[in-house]
């Protein structure tokens, strides 16, 4: 066999190799999440309790500063409206694709926060929903309050643990984004 045949069929191979590879680890099962414990148990927050209604846009906006506050900037936007859309792009061979995600936010009994993905667009990709969230969760250097959870395609937002000033502590009451009513409870440390 001459030579250019066989860099030819080794080339091919490489390359055959390496699209294979991509597959296989983009669609391989996704690692358990351990959720962080809340940094207060339910019954060592005392104090005196203060109901905040607010609106999706201020909420948006409070969203935005917490996150800036938090460390490293998000490489992803976010908008809240009847539901939360992520918004970001990812780099794949010199070209940035578009990803969108929404979620549905469903508050626990700890009053913390859970979003339920509900749609998911990867430019003209069909890619799985534990996918594209085990990428997100591998590249993005979220707070320690964040936690991405592939496996249930949920992100848990653990409002016990964001600081605030002078100890307070806040806690989700309600979220009805379509009806733009949400309802916070700030927790104060009393006496």
């Amino acid at each position: 066999m001459n030579k250019w045949k066989f860099a030819f069929f080794a080339l091919a191979g490489t390359v055959l190799f390496a699209i294979l590879l991509v597959v296989f680890l983009a669609t391989r099962p996704v690692d358990g999440v351990n959720f962080a414990e809340s940094s207060k148990d339910e019954s060592e927050v005392k104090g005196n309790v203060l109901v905040v209604q607010t609106t999706t846009k201020e909420l948006e906006s409070i969203s935005k500063k917490y996150l800036k506050d938090a460390g490293s900037p998000l490489p992803l936007d976010f908008t809240i409206g009847d539901d939360i859309k992520l918004s970001s792009t990812l780099k794949v061979f010199y070209t940035e694709i578009p990803i969108s995600m929404n979620f549905d936010p469903i508050v626990d009994e700890k009053g913390n926060i859970i979003l339920k993905q509900t749609g998911m667009n990867v430019g003209l990709l069909n890619i799985p929903p534990e996918t594209t969230m085990k990428i997100m969760r591998d590249t993005v250097d979220f707070p320690s309050w964040i936690t991405i959870n592939p496996n249930k395609a949920e992100i848990y937002i653990d409002l016990s643990r964001i600081n605030i000033a002078s100890g307070s502590r806040i806690k989700a009451k309600e979220l009805d984004l379509p009806k733009d009513k949400i309802l916070l409870e700030l927790i104060v440390p009393g006496e």
